[in-house]
């Protein structure tokens, strides 16, 4: 079995959700970050098959990402897309699943533990956003500049220059990943659904920001971060593990933002011995 021989399927509960899935046995939901062009199969299609050998793995396009249509935001998106996970697991009659969340994926894996306690079980979180306070770091990291350069101006040279960001080695991203990517980021709307998407983050949360929750957040959760991310600095990780209750942190040596691709196989083995080892 390969990936590209998964079909999407769709979840049509609270919210309509286009996800893939693999695998039995325990429930794992892999959670995209929101990059341009983003989608669940471009942050996770070599890692599906893996990891559904030990879980029933299920690839999300989020809420006004891939093939998801985008949702009125009357809260920060991460809280929708919270919200959308739990409808798609209760759409599938699932009680209770593992998290792995990539960037903004890993912040909405919070939300949802945070909202929904009793329907999360471990979470893995790899370079997440919003869990940090970023005391030395600047307001905008490398990543984030170029992220924004991409949304004013799309070009073929923006997309690559901000995928360099996302890595430590640009050679481990291949020319037909950047190409898919590209292809949906300047697909009729994507741009103005992205815009959308960062435009929610300023309407205030209930709760307050992440960052200030994560101390009633007791989910045993591995906290992994690239040495190199130049996207969301390694000073967050200690941060935000300092004040979780039940955090473990692994840093990945030689590794960017997206520990999936930089270092897939020691990735995946940290994730399947964290969510199946007592």
């Amino acid at each position: 079995m390969t990936t590209l021989e998964i079909a999407p399927k769709v979840s049509r509960g609270a919210y309509e959700v286009t996800y893939r899935e693999a695998g039995t046995g325990p429930v794992l939901v892999m959670l995209h970050g929101s990059g341009p062009g983003v989608s669940g199969m471009s942050n996770f299609a070599a890692n599906l098959e893996p990891l559904s050998r030990t879980f029933r793995t299920i690839v999300v396009d989020m809420p006004g990402f891939g093939d998801s249509p985008e949702v009125p935001y009357t809260k920060p998106y991460p809280e929708h897309a919270a919200d959308s996970v739990v409808s798609l697991l209760d759409d599938l009659g699932i009680d209770k699943a593992h998290l792995v969340g990539n960037s903004m994926g890993g912040s909405v894996a919070l939300e949802a533990a945070f909202y929904y306690p009793e329907r999360v079980d471990r979470i893995v979180l790899m370079g997440p956003g919003g869990l940090a306070a970023e005391i030395f770091a600047p307001q905008m990291s490398e990543g984030g500049r170029r992220l924004f350069d991409f949304i004013a101006a799309p070009s073929a040279q923006a997309m690559r220059a901000w995928v360099d960001c996302m890595v430590s080695d640009p050679t481990s991203v291949s020319d037909e990943l950047i190409q898919e990517r590209l292809d949906r980021a300047l697909a009729p709307g994507a741009i103005e659904r992205i815009r959308n998407v960062f435009g929610s983050l300023a309407i205030p949360s209930a709760g307050g920001p992440m960052w200030t929750r994560t101390g009633r957040i007791p989910h045993r959760t591995l906290v992994t971060w690239g040495r190199d991310d130049r996207m969301l600095p390694l000073e967050g990780a200690f941060f935000a593990t300092r004040r979780m209750p039940n955090a473990d942190l692994h840093i990945f040596s030689n590794c960017g933002h997206w520990a999936q691709v930089e270092r897939k196989d020691a990735f995946e083995t940290l994730v399947r011995e964290f969510l199946t080892v007592a």
